[in-house]
């Protein structure tokens, strides 16, 4: 908005000094014409019988009165000009505005124009750049709901299977009906997984995140999450550790949602960490500004992935494995509730080391 009123007022300003150009040129002109017209005829001896004689006595006693006609003229002319020149130039950047649909078709406008001329192709290529992604978004989404309602199949299967045999067969040991019944619940809840990645598309296209923020200590709220994942932390004989300076750092936020940000975030570094390895989370505030990292050992992300793990949908793992990754909704997630809180997030991976920095103004 700042950028086109500040073109606007450009190319105004342009217009208006060509205009006043054109006036000063048009009486310097004319004060020359009187100039050399006076000396010209007042040269020529007159008799009165002339046919221009009577015209050039009355301008001769009404010079103030001439002068005053003919700029008028002139001035009216000019508008006349200047207006039907910038009904043109409305007209052209109109007709442009019909081609900012046309891929690949670069908006030519008069030079006089050439600012107008790069802001829209400017325009023209966000336009593409936001149609282009919201269709890849679209269809890894699609793509999504297709691999999940196929991997329904096979827990739920599973869950029939075995609860039918358990429901067929009266003689079984019971240590085969706890192993039966161990697998049902472990599918049970495989499906259960599936079911909430379901639910977590329809609430990011759906749900409209507003904040209700309130003063709490940053620590206390890592240590919380942190403990939370102490399952999964084991499972992967994985540590981590905790920084923050100083110890007493506090911010405000919508708790449960920055708690959700953590989430995804430590899910993330488990997931795609190397077994064996530590998580460190660092916090401090520097200038105004809390910068939270979450750093963790593992393969290194291509840049050309990189780039995109916070868009709707995308997921890093493209074999979709099920033991890695959910709905490719996390950092997407995590990205849209730390910019509400007028904050950003950034990936850095290079050397085996993965970090998430969260930078959020200190209130």
């Amino acid at each position: 908005m700042r950028e086109s009123k500040h073109i606007k007022t450009l190319i105004l300003g342009r217009f208006f000094r060509k205009m006043l150009s054109a006036s000063l040129a048009c009486i310097v002109l004319l004060v020359l014409c009187l100039f050399l017209g006076k000396n010209f005829f007042g040269s020529v001896i007159w008799h009165g019988n002339e046919g221009m004689y009577p015209l050039l006595h009355w301008i001769s006693e009404n010079q103030t009165l001439f002068v005053a006609m003919l700029f008028l003229a002139g001035t009216f002319m000019i508008g006349i000009f200047y207006w039907m020149r910038l009904l043109n130039y409305f007209q052209q950047v109109m007709d442009a505005m019909e081609e900012l649909v046309k891929e690949d078709h670069l908006i030519q406008l008069r030079p006089e124009l050439r600012e107008v001329e790069q802001h829209m192709n400017e325009i023209q290529f966000q336009i593409h750049q936001n149609q282009r992604l919201a269709k890849e978004a679209e269809q890894r989404k699609n793509d999504l709901v297709v691999y999940l309602a196929h991997d329904l199949k096979t827990p739920l299967t599973s869950v029939i299977g075995y609860l039918t045999l358990l429901k067929e067969e009266g003689e079984l040991s019971p240590r085969l009906r706890e192993k039966y019944l161990s697998i049902s619940l472990e599918k049970a809840e495989r499906l259960e997984d599936l079911i909430n990645e379901f639910f977590e598309i329809t609430r990011f296209n759906l749900t409209h995140l507003e904040l209700m923020t309130m003063t709490v200590s940053l620590k206390r709220m890592l240590q919380q999450i942190v403990y939370e994942f102490q399952p999964m932390l084991r499972e992967k004989q994985m540590t981590c550790q905790l920084e923050i300076k100083p110890e007493d750092l506090e911010i405000t936020c919508d708790t449960d949602k920055m708690q959700r940000v953590f989430d995804n975030l430590l899910r993330n570094a488990v997931l795609y960490g190397y077994e064996g390895s530590t998580i460190e989370i660092h916090a401090l505030s520097s200038s105004g500004i809390l910068y939270i990292e979450i750093e963790n050992d593992g393969a290194t992300i291509p840049k050309e992935k990189l780039d995109r793990v916070f868009e709707q949908f995308y997921r890093l793992d493209t074999a979709r494995q099920s033991s890695t990754g959910g709905a490719g909704l996390g950092l997407a997630i995590a990205k849209e509730i730390v910019e509400r809180h007028g904050g950003c997030i950034k990936a850095e991976s290079q050397e085996g080391k993965t970090v998430f920095t969260i930078e959020i103004p200190v209130k």
